[in-house]
């Protein structure tokens, strides 16, 4: 994989975020992460998009291993989707396409960096804004 990684961190925040999927794209936007250098879904929270993922339950619309994604899972590839991320103190909201995905309290990253994840297929981001809270 591949990681376009911001040099600011980031506490409380609401980001969005355009972006295109191949139907067989395996990316996510990761945020408040410990270490730039090591981009993980452990050491981040993955905003996943992974419409393909092998066990849906944290694939698109959801945060790996903190908040499973609704059923059936939301689809992103083939088309430009937006997804709308709003972390405050230990709250994590995800609007993918206008739905909430994922309103969720964990306080286990507190801060850190804006990872941009390219791991398979094709994946296209633009407009990405982010507004401290």
């Amino acid at each position: 994989p591949a990681y376009l990684v911001s040099k600011q961190s980031y506490t409380n925040f609401t980001m969005r975020v355009e972006f295109w999927a191949s139907d067989d794209a395996n990316s996510g936007v990761f945020i408040r992460c410990q270490d730039r250098s090591t981009v993980t879904d452990e050491n981040c929270y993955e905003a996943n998009i992974f419409d393909q993922r092998p066990d849906p339950s944290y694939g698109t619309g959801a945060i790996v291993k903190v908040a499973k994604a609704p059923n059936p899972m939301p689809k992103a590839g083939g088309k430009w989707n937006t997804y709308e991320i709003t972390a405050q103190g230990n709250r994590l909201i995800l609007v993918l396409n206008g739905v909430k995905t994922v309103d969720v309290e964990d306080a286990k990253l507190t801060s850190g960096p804006i990872g941009l994840q390219w791991g398979a297929g094709t994946i296209k981001f633009r407009k990405v804004e982010i507004r401290s809270l």
